[in-house]
């Protein structure tokens, strides 16, 4: 089992999008309203242009998600801080 990379992370290396292993956030009233969910947040490992990786803290899976329209994954507008 991998750990989450800083299970502590700052507000500036979070963002909120749904995590394709665990959909943890399905029944968050927080999250569906697109708003900032103090316990829905994914880990921002980094960020190439338009290119997130992402870990979830919760089940620990990574992956990388193109933001961009049109793209597969597009992340539908993934809001990070």
């Amino acid at each position: 089992m991998r750990l989450p990379i800083d299970p502590q992370a700052g507000i500036a290396r979070r963002a909120w999008v749904a995590c394709p292993a665990c959909d943890d956030a399905r029944h968050c009233a927080t999250c569906a309203d697109r708003r900032t969910c103090g316990e829905h947040w994914r880990y921002l490992i980094s960020d190439k242009g338009p290119v997130l990786h992402l870990q979830c803290p919760g089940c620990t899976h990574t992956w990388s998600l193109d933001t961009r329209p049109g793209r597969p994954g597009h992340g539908g507008g993934a809001r990070c801080s």
